[in-house]
């Protein structure tokens, strides 16, 4: 696909006021810059109950694409005229990609997943995982980890309701509520964290948790959080002699896969890297 021929090359991240402290137009900015590409990358606030309008404001705008970012990766599906078949069975999505006069969704956070699990040399077939978490990002690695037959998976969170719909949503899944945790080792390979919060201070109760598991078979522990200081997934691993990752490499591969979905165009991951850890070295000078 040419860049120019692009539907004005004109990009969004959508979200609620939280989506102006992102970094996601610097990095996508910073990205077309690298490969020549003429375009531009805003953020989009959506008020609450106001979908529709902000997407026909973006239609007449004649975006190429857009991210999706929290609240509205579920929320937002409804107004799609097209969804991929990652997203209609994760039950949510991440990205909007223009295809002649209409948006297609897609999630980009399952490949992205999948792609770090690689990065980290972790074969995740056979293998059996808990993953915590029940929103988007839950779903997405609870999908990726399905398809690639690892069992089983267990799923902890706070709403017995939302493991069960997660469950009945995609499969494969196992229910481990929050106060059912067990004390007792867990035979478990892979821990993931896909809930937003990583220090003691956004949940202490979580991070005590945390610290009292067991998990004498854990290979490696993933954080989908990226850059979290005081981090007590990583401090449990290190305590536990586990090997640790957080959410860099997910996010660079699901920001190269939506920049290729977009585009046509393919970016190693070795760019991505550079411009995020240019950008944070920038933001703490």
């Amino acid at each position: 696909m040419n860049p120019a021929n692009i539907a004005e090359n004109k990009f969004f991240i959508l979200g609620d006021e939280r989506v102006f402290h992102l970094k996601s137009p610097e990095i996508f900015s910073a990205i077309m810059k690298q490969v020549g590409m003429e375009g531009t990358y805003g953020s989009f606030n959506i008020e609450s109950g106001k979908i529709g309008e902000a997407l026909n404001q973006l239609r007449y705008l004649k975006i190429a694409g857009a991210n999706v970012t929290a609240p509205y990766k579920e929320a937002i599906m409804p107004y799609m005229d097209e969804l991929s078949e990652g997203a209609m069975i994760i039950g949510s999505m991440n990205t909007i990609v223009r295809k002649g006069d209409k948006f297609k969704g897609y999630n980009t956070n399952a490949i992205g997943f999948m792609d770090a699990l690689k990065e980290a040399n972790f074969e995740a077939a056979g293998k059996s995982a808990l993953v915590f978490g029940t929103g988007g990002a839950a779903r997405a690695v609870v999908f990726i980890l399905n398809w690639v037959d690892t069992k089983p998976i267990l799923i902890a969170g706070r709403s017995r309701e939302k493991i069960g719909g997660v469950i009945k949503q995609i499969g494969g899944g196992e229910s481990c509520p929050l106060d059912n945790l067990p004390d007792r080792p867990i035979p478990v390979n892979l821990l993931v964290n896909a809930t937003t919060i990583s220090s003691p201070e956004e949940a202490p109760e979580l991070a005590e948790l945390v610290h009292r598991l067991q998990l004498p078979d854990c290979e490696l522990v993933i954080d989908l959080n990226y850059g979290r200081p005081d981090n007590f997934w990583q401090e449990m691993a290190q305590t536990n002699g586990i090997r640790f990752t957080d959410g860099l490499s997910t996010l660079i591969n699901q920001a190269r896969r939506t920049f290729a979905l977009w585009t046509g165009i393919h970016v190693e991951p070795e760019l991505i890297s550079s411009i995020i850890q240019r950008s944070t070295s920038e933001a703490q000078m």
